[in-house]
Parts: C-alpha cells; structure tokens; sequence
C-alpha cells in the first residue's frame, strides 16, 4: 500500500465546520458539517452536544448523500399530463405561489372547510397548526395518527405526558430496563447510548417484541410476544403484583386518583362518575373520622378500599376498590393468558416478580430535600430503578390506546414515574389533560375569511366536546373528535384521501399536503388509494379530489400525483425551529430546544416549506401573517422563528430571548437569537436545579421552574388518572344516560372499548377475520439505517439494504417446504403480495415480518428503473385495508384504534402459500415518469467532486 496517497487524518478535511442538527431520523442529535470549496465533505456528531454527545449513527453519516441525492426536485412544476404520469413542467416562484394563493383564496371565502391541509414528519407543527388556524379550515394535522397517537394520548390523560419525546429512563439510575415494541430507528441514539450504561452498571435489560432484532438482540432476555396482546401480559404483571400485595400505596395515595371515590348509581347519569363536592373537589373517604371529606382536607387519610354512603345516599367505592377487583380476577392469571399472549407463565410470573424485587429491595434515594406542592417537606427523593419504554409496536394497535395506558398504570403501582431510577419526565411536560385546549372545529368555530376560535388538536373532557354538527355527524374530514374517534388527539391522517374521494363527511376541494407520501408508503390499501388520486367524477369529468398542492424535497411517488409542487429544500438549506411549542430535545435534568440554519446554500430554485407557507399566509392575507394592509409581517422562517410570540415573551425558542439576549424562556424577542443559537452549536440548554428534577408532577420547586421558563402562566400540578372519567362520560352516552346522547351505530362500540380503567380487547381487525383462514401476523419495522422512505434512495444506506424479504418462522417454513431464497404468496382479507422469503427462528412463531419503506415505485426517487428496490423489494401496506371488514348493518369502521383513531397497522392476520420463484415482486405497478427532466439516475454515484459538482 502506498501510504503516501492517503490523506492523514490530522490534515483538516474542511475550510470551515457549522453546526447544525440532524435531520435523517427524529432523534435530532448535533451534528458538525464540514465545508469545503463550497461543497459538503464530511459529517459528523457534535461532542457538545445534550442528545447525542457526538455519537452518530449511519443515518446521521448518511446526510451528505441526503443533499446531494439525484432525487432533489430542482424547481416548482405544474402537472400538463394525467395524474400519476409524471407530466410536469417548471413554472417560476411567482407563478407557482400565484397559482395556490389563487386556489386557497378561493376556499377560503367560499367554505374554508375545503382545504384539508395535512402535513408528515415535518418538526414545525407549532407553524403549521397556527397556520391552518388562522385559514379557518378545520382540517389539519400531522402524521401522529397514523403513527404513534396512542402513546402520546394515553401517557397525557394518565400520569401527564409519554414516551419518546416526553420522557425517557433514567439511565444512569435504573437497574431494570423493560422495552416493548420499539424497532431500532426510533430514538435510536439516545437508547444505544443509554443500553450501553445499562451494560456498564450491570442493570438487566428485557424485550418484549414478536421479532428480536436490534436492541432485542442485546437484550438479556427476550419475550416474543404475539402481536396485539402486550397489554394483556401487562395486565397479567399487575394481578401478580396485586396478589404479591407489591405495590407502592404511599405513592398511590399521593399522587394519583386511586383514593377518588366513584358514584356506584346504575342507570343513573353519574354513575361510574367521581363523587364531587360543591366546589367540585374530588370526595374521598377519611380512615381516621370514617367521614367523606373533599381531597386535599387538612390531615385527611383516605381510603384505598371500602363502600361508603355519601351526603346525599348515593353509593361510591374507591377507584382503587375497582381497580384491584378487576385485575385480581384468576382471568388475569399468568395461566389464564399464556396461551393468548404466546408467553408462557412462569415467564409471566418472574418478570412479575422482578420488577418488584427491583423495584422495592433495590430501591435507592438521593438525599436531596424538596417540598412537595401540598406544602409537605421530603428528605429526599425514593426512587423505584425499574424503567420502561415503549412506542409504535405497542400504539399501533386497535387495542393500542388501553395497552399504552395499562403499562403507565403498572409504572404507578409500583411508584416508578419520575423518580430516580424510573421513567422520567422531559420539560415541558408533565402537563395535567386541563392544561391542553379542546379542540376546535365545530361549524360555529369557522366560516369564511375568519380564523378558528383555537387550535385545532386538543383533548375532549367529554362528549360535548366533541366536533360534531347538531345531527352528530362530523365537522373534520378525517372525523376526528367524532364519534368514530373522540380522544384523536393527532388526527387520522390515513383517512383524509379515502373521505375526501368518499365525499364523507363532505367533498374537499383542495388538499395541501407536506412531506406526505400518501401515494405509496404512508398510506394503508396503497393500490386503492391511487385508484382514489387518479379517480373522477363520471358526470363532470373533474377529479374528485380537484385540487393537490404537494411539497417535498424529493421526488416521492406522491409528486406524480400532485397539480402543483412546491419544491422544499433540504435539511441542510433551510431553518427549522425544534421547539418547546413542538417537539423538542428536552433532556429530564435539562429544558432544551435546537433549530437547523442554511450551512449551505441551495443551488436549485428550491424553497423552504416553512418559508412558502409564511409567503401564502401573507398573500391570503391571513390574521398573524399579514396586517390590516396586508403588508406581510415576517420576510420569511427565520424572521418568524425570531420575532413570533404566541403569549407575550414566549415564543418558537426559549434560548437567548430579552434585548440582551440573557433570559430564559421568558423573555422579550432577541434580533441576535438565531445568531447566539448557531454560536452554541444550534441548541439551547437550560439545567433544572436538582431539587427540582424528580416528581415533577407534584414537585413545588419544578412546578415554579415550569412558570419561570413560561411552560405555565400558574403550576400545574398532576394527579396520575388510573380510572379515567372522561372515557366513563361517553359509556354513559352510549347507554342514553349523558348529553349528547350516542348515536345508535356507535354505542356498542364505545361501550366495548371506552372502560374508564385500563382494558384489554381482541384486536378489531383480528376479531373480524376468520382466524383459521388466516391463522398468521405479519409485521413491518424500520431498519436502523433508515428512517423516513426517503432514506432508502440514499446512495450509502441502500448499500445496507436494497431489497426486503419476507422473514418467516422456521416451523412455518418446515410446514409449507418454504426455504431461502423461495418465493410465497402473503394474502390477507384484502390483498395479497408475492415476495421472496427466509428463514428466522428469533421470531414469534406465529408471525411474519419484514422491513419497512424499502420498496419503491419504479421511476421514483430519482433510481434507477431496474433497482432492487423497485424489483424485488415490497410493502406490506398492499395488504392492509384502510377500512374494517363491513359489520351486518353494512357499516365499515377505520381501520384504527375506537378512542383515538390510531392507524392499526399491525392489526394484519394473513395466511402464507408457496410460490413459483419470481423475478419482481407483487403486485409491480406501472413505473412513473421523472417530474423533472433534470432528474438523472446515474448508473454510480460517488462520493466525491465529480459527483457533487
């Protein structure tokens, strides 16, 4: 080897290094560009920073080929030919922005309900929530609902916020780490970095996961699940902590509602309801004085059990009482539900008996005194070391919502949320459910050239906040906050297109969709949805969705289905803002918020997305966009980021605010700000005093912090709601007893599914197929390399994965002749795909799974037409039906979760055969046509000058 060739490693490979986050998945760790002859060379984490302290992974690495990839759209088009035919062309700003200002005006003063503008993983839906208020459509959201709503939900209404980007373990703390459903993308650096102090401390680590695949794989032990029963098993662990008597009744006691009593009056309309005073305390019942007293009575130590009389004769137990009855019922018995779960039940059991050992003789204390909000002085901080995390293979269910608030219940039990050792709060949660707004949308909150009453997403107390009109019949295209979905607190984004073609609840007449792509990966019955894009009225001729508006990056299968595109940058072109109002990098010691800033200039007649939308809100006119001139008053993102307040002194970012830029949180606007953050690596950070780390939910110090940084205007404390009388309120509307009374159609659902404490149901859609006709599960994740869809066209992450297969159980394999390398047919009520197979043993023997976002439309994404992953690769989404089965009535639910409208993707049963060997996959859609001339797919892409040029 001629050494002298190399580069040494000590020479700078760079003229300059900016600092900025990273976009490739959503962990939004630091990252370092290095910059030379105008050209990105090299990326690499940043060791200051909070989320990543410099480790990143191939994703991250892989940015610069995310810039600089042929996929890039390179100017705005027009579509001149038929949906999906990929006729376009390049139109100029001012006429692409005249063209959809135009179209929205339009809307806008006719029926601002038209426009359902719905956007993907985009991190600025404090922007565009605020944006689609002040137009006045009710229909808006981001893509939560068909990702991981029942997480954020269920967390927030019961112990005040979740995992993933409300909380995290305390790794350095826990000495029992319990996983379930999380494939190795999300979160991914965090948790490899936080396994790995597990590894160090000697702390045991537990999967619970139908496939053992990434952080399963280095797990100490591995449970394969059966997909859909988690909650189950979940249930199975309380009644063996119930009947261990391994339970924290302090902690109980203190901070969650399980000494409320709840009115015992059938047929009544409170029944199951807590038992009030007249200012509306809840009531309790006092052991000393055996008399029912308001909570918070000066010395009052209420019951956990009993039946007690109230004031006025009415019966009420406490919700423990109920809590304890339901769960120690023998069906809960880890025999009981061995079978169901595919868990046997002596695993059952020593898991069980773990997480009490660990979570009570290993119990640990950090002597550090703090008060708590009732005025009580503590010594010290107890902590419970046993942690949890969980996110899409767990919320990605019917059943999802219950099971995700089940394991908060178990967290409660055992007084393991937000103590040392356990699952811990990121500012700026916990927030109490009376701390969220309602969501808006009902007929009276809009009209034309008018903005909402309030944000659109928010959570209903009750069914009389529900957006429905004076027939119940929805107010949002999605049917969000409807009887079909009350809780749907991030909207059912997989709905829109097929209600919108429906015309139910009403037709639309433009669709404004983000980073979205609805036309293949994002969307449940793939084939059925781009039937529904190309799709027109036989009478008029006209499409029935008339109008699409498209932004993206790249050239997604969905840009051939768009009239306009509004081409985006990327991520490494524009500013973003990763907010406190949003989603930010909040650390549970720390409150932290980060933006990304332009470390290189575009070279196309590209925009940012954010930007764009500032510029229609001005042209539209909107309130907060433009004045009463209509002069508009932000130049662009940038502006808006620095000088926007949603309240006085609180704005996008909490970092440098005030004249001097010296304050926190609150603070006036800083012209300097964006300017200070980029000198800081392009992240804010702010320490959380100790004393106010720990039981923040009920932590004087924490909640006054909380009012200081403005995630407040007063504390707000959280009582951990383990029976939730919200969901209590609409059974008693299904049964007739509450206004507004249930419609008929939907009262059997809401009374199966609604119980007020955690519950476990048979998947909808399993319980509507015949169980012998498909006797399997098939599931998808995300590979650790990829994130996003975009990430398989990346020139350095394909070389990971080209292609997907099938991985099939091995007592599967041996009952069907199935080996590598064969090819089989995987068919559901719906559909069916044939696709190549292999062989895996670390799976549940009763499931089938594969990686997801691999497979891609021939002619997208800039590939070439031949490439594996428009060959031979595949999506199990052709399998999936956005719709249940119909029912007898003829009446077809969506196919997601009753309470929160949670797309059910892994609700899949199927059925395996043989097939001939293959040479594509199926089924193999006709190929698009490039959206761009300049669109190329080189036959090698290097790294390098002659590729970056």
């Amino acid at each position: 080897m001629n050494h002298t060739e190399g580069v040494a490693l000590s020479e700078p490979i760079a003229d300059e290094v900016r600092k900025t986050t990273c976009y490739m998945c959503a962990c939004r760790c630091g990252i370092n560009v290095h910059i030379k002859d105008g050209k990105i060379r090299y990326i690499e984490g940043n060791r200051d920073h909070p989320v990543n302290k410099g480790v990143l992974c191939a994703k991250g690495s892989a940015g610069i080929m995310q810039h600089y990839a042929p996929a890039r759209l390179r100017a705005p088009l027009k579509r001149t030919g038929p949906r999906g035919s990929g006729k376009f062309e390049e139109i100029s700003w001012d006429e692409a922005l005249e063209i959809a200002t135009g179209w929205l005006d339009n809307v806008r003063r006719d029926d601002p309900k038209k426009l359902a503008f719905f956007t993907g993983r985009d991190q600025s839906q404090s922007l565009t929530g605020f944006w689609a208020q002040q137009f006045g459509t009710p229909n808006y959201a981001a893509h939560g609902g068909f990702c991981s709503v029942n997480m954020a939900a269920a967390g927030i209404m019961t112990i005040g916020g979740a995992f993933w980007e409300f909380g995290a373990p305390d790794w350095d703390r826990t000495k029992l780490f319990v996983l379930f459903g999380v494939a190795e993308d999300h979160d991914s650096n965090p948790i490899k970095m936080g396994i790995a102090k597990l590894k160090q401390n000697g702390a045991r680590f537990v999967s619970v996961n139908p496939v053992r695949t990434g952080y399963s794989a280095v797990a100490d032990n591995w449970i394969g699940i059966r997909p859909g029963t988690d909650g189950l098993l979940i249930l199975a662990i309380v009644h063996e902590l119930l009947k261990a008597r391994r339970i924290d009744v302090d902690y109980l006691v203190r901070y969650s509602n399980a000494t409320w009593l709840v009115i015992d009056a059938p047929g009544t309309v409170e029944h199951g309801l807590f038992a009030r005073d007249g200012e509306g305390k809840p009531l309790v019942f006092e052991t000393v004085t055996e008399q029912v007293v308001a909570l918070g009575s000066k010395g009052a130590r209420a019951a956990l059990s009993g039946r007690v009389q109230l004031p006025d004769g009415r019966f009420a137990t406490p919700s423990f009482q109920l809590l304890a009855e339901r769960y120690l019922d023998p069906k809960y018995a880890p025999e009981a539900v061995s079978a169901e779960t595919g868990v046997a039940a002596d695993s059952i059991r020593g898991l069980a008996a773990e997480i009490a050992r660990v979570a009570f003789d290993e119990a640990i204390t950090i002597e550090q005194p703090w008060t708590d909000v009732h005025g009580q002085r503590h010594e010290g901080f107890v902590g419970r070391p046993v942690s949890f995390h969980a996110m899409r293979g767990l919320s990605a269910h019917s059943n999802g919502f219950q099971t995700a608030r089940a394991l908060h219940m178990l967290q409660v039990l055992i007084g393991a949320v937000d103590c040392p050792g356990g699952f811990r709060f990121e500012p700026p949660y916990p927030k109490p459910v009376s701390a969220h707004p309602t969501p808006h949308g009902r007929a009276e909150h809009f009209g034309s050239n008018k903005p909402l009453s309030g944000p659109h997403l928010g959570f209903p107390r009750g069914p009389e906040d529900l957006l429905v009109d004076a027939e119940g019949r929805p107010t949002r295209i999605d049917k969000a906050f409807s009887w079909d979905a009350p809780f749907s607190v991030h909207g059912l984004m997989h709905m829109v297109i097929a209600n919108a073609h429906a015309g139910d609840p009403y037709p639309v007449d433009v669709l404004f969709l983000y980073m979205a792509n609805m036309a293949w990966n994002s969307s449940m019955n793939t084939a059925g949805v781009i039937r529904m894009l190309e799709d027109k009225d036989p009478v008029t001729g006209e499409y029935k969705i008339p109008k699409i508006i498209y932004s993206d990056a790249y050239a997604s299968e969905m840009v051939a289905y768009a009239d306009l595109v509004l081409p985006d940058t990327t991520y490494l072109e524009r500013h973003d803002c990763i907010s406190l109002l949003d989603r930010p990098i909040s650390e549970p010691d720390a409150v932290q918020d980060a933006i990304r800033w332009p470390v290189i200039e575009p070279d196309r007649n590209v925009r940012g997305f954010q930007s764009v939308l500032i510029d229609l809100g001005a042209r539209l006119r909107l309130p907060g966009f433009a004045d009463n001139h209509g002069k508009p008053l932000y130049k662009d993102y940038a502006d808006y980021i620095v000088r926007h307040e949603r309240r006085p002194g609180i704005g996008p970012l909490a970092g440098f605010r005030g004249l001097q830029g010296d304050r926190a949180g609150r603070g006036a606007t800083n012209p300097e700000q964006l300017r200070r953050y980029i000198e800081n690596g392009s992240f804010f950070s702010a320490h959380i005093p100790l004393e106010a780390q720990f039981f923040k939910h009920a932590n004087q110090a924490y909640q006054d912090f909380a009012v200081r940084m403005g995630f407040f205007d007063t504390p707000q404390p959280v009582t951990f709601q383990l029976y939730q009388e919200a969901l209590q309120k609409f059974r008693l509307s299904a049964e007739g007893l509450r206004e507004p009374v249930a419609p008929e159609t939907h009262r059997q659902r809401i009374l199966d599914a609604f119980d007020p404490l955690p519950d476990w149901y048979r998947p909808l859609g399993e319980a509507m197929v015949d169980g012998q006709e498909f006797p399997y599960h098939a599931i998808t994740q995300r590979p650790a390399a990829m994130y996003h869809s975009w990430g398989s066209m990346n020139a350095w992450l394909r070389q990971i994965h080209t292609a997907n297969v099938l991985y099939v159980p091995g007592l599967i394999c041996e009952r069907l002749g199935l080996v590598d390398g064969d090819w089989a047919w995987l068919i559901s009520h719906h559909s069916r795909i044939k696709v190549p197979v292999v062989r895996m043993e670390a799976v549940n023997s009763s499931t089938m799974w594969t990686w997801n976002a691999i497979g891609k439309r021939e002619g997208a994404w800039g590939l070439d037409r031949n490439v594996p992953e428009a060959q031979k690769a595949f999506l199990m989404n052709h399998l999936i039906h956005e719709l249940l089965p119909p029912r007898q009535d003829g009446l077809r639910w969506s196919n997601s979760d009753p309470i929160t409208g949670q797309a059910a993707w892994y609700d899949l049963r199927v059925r395996i055969e043989k097939a001939d060997k293959g040479a594509v996959s199926e089924p193999h859609f006709p190929g698009l046509a490039e959206p761009d001339d300049e669109l190329s797919s080189p036959e090698e892409l290097r790294y390098g000058q002659e590729w970056a040029q």
